[in-house]
């Protein structure tokens, strides 16, 4: 028992206050030898309920051992006109991005009286060459079961149509005739 209370009495005779914040809870530290290392011991004591929400993160550090040393009340006090300004901007951010959506919201009530509009596909259906009976490769079977496709007559000619996607393969493949898309 006697233990005990020599504990607590050295407790709160070797503490050394390491500073206050806004909410007026008090930061505490002391010098405690452990198997004979000597380790700094951090603490903090509430004013009124015990409201760990309540630390500011800069003290959270320096309780975890994140920073050497305390947070000054010149840092802190730097600190809170950021976080006002950070706070300022976004209200600010928020304002412009309504004002734009309420905009950007007049002006496609206007286009969609009537009929609903549904995607542009002609912009779509451009990017590919139009198909036709002429650009299918036909497949004829030699002797052997071996299939080969047949040669065009446009490509018997000499005549190869520009595509954006290379065609043919093995035997039908002709160097050259694939051109990027412009």
């Amino acid at each position: 028992m006697s233990k005990l209370l020599s504990r607590l009495a050295g407790f709160f005779r070797d503490r050394t206050l390491a500073g206050v914040d806004k909410a007026g809870n008090r930061y505490f530290t002391r010098e405690e030898a452990v198997d004979g290392i000597l380790k700094e011991k951090r603490w903090v004591i509430f004013k009124g309920e015990d409201d760990p929400t309540s630390i500011p993160v800069e003290w959270i550090c320096w309780l975890n051992g994140q920073r050497k040393k305390p947070p000054t009340p010149e840092e802190m006090m730097a600190l809170e006109a950021r976080r006002e300004l950070v706070r300022q901007n976004v209200a600010r951010l928020k304002k412009e991005e309504e004002e734009r959506k309420a905009k950007e919201g007049t002006k496609c009530k206007g286009a969609h009286i009537g009929k609903a509009a549904g995607p542009d596909l002609k912009s779509f259906i451009q990017q590919f060459p139009a198909s036709s009976e002429g650009d299918k490769v036909e497949e004829e079977s030699d002797t052997k079961g071996v299939r080969k496709p047949k040669v065009r007559e446009a490509e018997k000619a000499g005549i190869y149509s520009e595509s954006s996607e290379p065609t043919g393969s093995g035997e039908s493949y002709r160097p050259g005739t694939w051109q990027p898309p412009t």
